[in-house]
């Protein structure tokens, strides 16, 4: 319970009220932090397939989707993904990188970087919906989820953090790289399942699109160690908006 109220409480508008904030706790709570994806996806696949059914179409049922996410995380994730383009992009060593991330404004990196990704997010719901309500639900759980077990991999052992305080510090380095695995897999045969709902084929779509969304998380994780010394809140921003962006493109593809 201590794992879940982390993973709500740090990660959605949810009310958890955190009871334990140490590294056993963190260490739960990024373990369960797919649980808190799974919610997000089924209450943006909720709004979309709603609207859908009262005829909005594809088009309106998609930014729903999309937005829902955003509202159930206060838009933490995407001011995280902002400042990390922000960061990444200023060109400037680690320690001055970190102080332009920690600033309120976004620059111009940031704001590309938003607008790109919520686009890319909204075309490929709205494909995903034209194929039909079973693919756009589906889509939006999943990708939800996979979004956050890129945050449980952020978490692993021999990933630092880059500042001595904030989230990044209290999670960094805290889940056995054994759990990251075995939580990978029961996300890939949930994914699997719910492919085969539809057909064999949907199914190894559904897993190329998590593994795919994994592998782009885990090379911009790559590139932020290098380039800040490790992991921060706002990279963990940028990892969740990476993946679930990543998952829905792929899930149009073949």
């Amino acid at each position: 319970m201590d794992g879940l109220r982390f993973a709500f409480g740090t990660l959605t508008v949810f009310p958890a009220r955190i009871t334990r904030w140490d590294r056993d706790a963190a260490r739960a709570g990024m373990l369960c932090a797919p649980v808190a994806g799974l919610v997000v996806g089924v209450c943006s696949a909720a709004l979309g397939g709603t609207l859908l059914h009262l005829g909005s179409g594809p088009l309106l049922a998609a930014v729903a989707a999309t937005a829902v996410p955003a509202v159930l995380t206060r838009g933490l994730h995407l001011d995280g993904l902002a400042d990390t383009a922000d960061g990444l992009g200023s060109a400037k060593p680690a320690e001055d990188a970190l102080r332009i991330m920690k600033q309120s404004d976004i620059g111009p990196f940031g704001v590309i970087t938003i607008v790109l990704v919520l686009l890319a997010q909204v075309a490929a719901l709205t494909r995903l919906y034209e194929e039909g309500w079973a693919h756009g639900t589906v889509a939006a759980v999943l990708a939800a989820t996979v979004a956050r077990l890129a945050l449980t991999h952020a978490s692993r052992h021999g990933v630092p953090a880059a500042r001595p305080e904030g989230l990044g510090a209290i999670v960094a380095e805290t889940v056995p790289v054994r759990s990251a695995t075995l939580s990978t897999a029961l996300v890939l045969v949930a994914c699997a399942a719910a492919g085969l709902l539809s057909s064999p084929l949907d199914a190894v779509r559904n897993v190329l699109a998590a593994g795919a969304a994994l592998c782009a998380a885990a090379l911009l994780l790559r590139r932020c160690v290098r380039r800040f010394g490790g992991v921060t809140g706002d990279v963990f921003g940028a990892l969740e908006e990476t993946a679930a962006t990543v998952a829905l493109i792929a899930l149009t593809l073949g």
